[in-house]
């Protein structure tokens, strides 16, 4: 926790260096409404989809309905803005176990084939401002954006990787079956029915991975997930008056992507420098401006899904401190 907090404060540091802050809060002032409106409108339009493409993916795990799969994400997403390490990955899930019939192991499954599209799909985002959209833009920041496209290509390497290995494990349940067995002579018993157990329900979750047909459609199910998060995040650059294209937001998203990796509670300074950096350095965005247009964007990002979530959280019985105990008994090894 004091790593994490350091990391927050460190990259706030970074993030408002030399920012007059009376020229910030003026180019907020001025930003334009419409343009902000719709932007935010764009956060509860992400929780939908979101809750849409999930509920589509539990159905090998079974049946849940939507306004169970929309809590949950709402409250995972919740807790992982005041919980360090995005602990509301592991959360939601669980959280979503407590009202449907079925195993938050499994669930966790899925979230793991649900980050690995949305990374094949950001990156086939930005490989089409790369490459299409904006070659004009690269043309004029040679090196800058092949440090991008590098990171790109090896970001989506490790995307197929990491779902091929889902696919070998999701589709040869005999070999993982007699590795299960190997094990159970090895370990003690207790200890190996445990992790068996918890694999067997694991494996049952990437159900979507064993037919490539269902994958495809959550591949797809992404694609409008992720547009819509590049229109929030484009509208909000509108209406700062940056001279950023649509397809603009296609880079913005996979550095943002980048600044949330940082284990900080909502993201907290790496996000904000991500999008300062993203605007200035690529779009000529004026420094100030682009602080301000951060913390706007930020707080429309987190803000939603943080009151959805803890609403539905305190409708279940869960203050912040039941949302904690919900992730250390995640991380203790679950066998729901």
């Amino acid at each position: 926790m004091v790593i994490v907090l350091a990391a927050a404060v460190g990259l706030l540091a970074l993030f408002l260096r030399d920012v007059n802050v009376m020229k910030m809060v003026a180019d907020i002032v001025h930003a334009q409404p419409g343009w902000l409106a719709l932007s935010l409108a764009t956060m509860f339009a992400n929780l939908t989809i979101r809750a849409w493409r999930w509920q589509y993916l539990l159905e090998p795990l079974g049946q849940t309905t939507f306004a169970n799969a929309f809590r949950a994400t709402a409250v995972g997403f919740a807790a992982s803005s005041i919980l360090p390490a995005r602990a509301g990955e592991l959360i939601r899930p669980y959280f979503l176990a407590r009202h449907e019939r079925l195993s938050a192991t499994g669930a966790f499954a899925t979230i793991v084939i649900e980050r690995l599209l949305d990374m094949l799909t950001v990156l086939v985002l930005l490989a089409s401002f790369l490459f299409v959209f904006g070659r004009d833009w690269t043309a004029a920041n040679p090196a800058a954006f092949a440090a991008v496209k590098w990171a790109g290509a090896t970001a989506g390497l490790g995307a197929f990787f990491g779902l091929t290995v889902l696919f070998v494990v999701a589709g040869n349940a005999e070999r993982l079956a007699e590795t299960l067995s190997r094990l159970e002579r090895v370990l003690p018993s207790a200890l190996a029915g445990l992790i068996s157990r918890v694999v067997q329900k694991f494996a049952a979750g990437l159900g979507a991975v064993r037919r490539p047909g269902r994958l495809a459609v959550a591949l797809i199910w992404s694609f409008p997930l992720w547009l819509s998060i590049a229109l929030g995040i484009w509208a909000v650059a509108v209406a700062f008056r940056f001279a950023v294209p649509f397809s603009g937001s296609f880079l913005l998203i996979a550095l943002l992507v980048i600044g949330v990796a940082v284990p900080t509670p909502a993201g907290i300074g790496g996000f904000h420098e991500a999008f300062r950096l993203g605007t200035t350095m690529f779009f000529g965005a004026p420094d100030d401006a682009a602080v301000g247009s951060a913390i706007v964007l930020h707080m429309f990002s987190v803000g939603p899904a943080l009151l959805l979530g803890l609403f539905f959280a305190a409708q279940a019985g869960l203050n912040v401190s039941g949302m904690r105990q919900l992730a250390d008994q995640a991380e203790a090894g679950p066998t729901a």
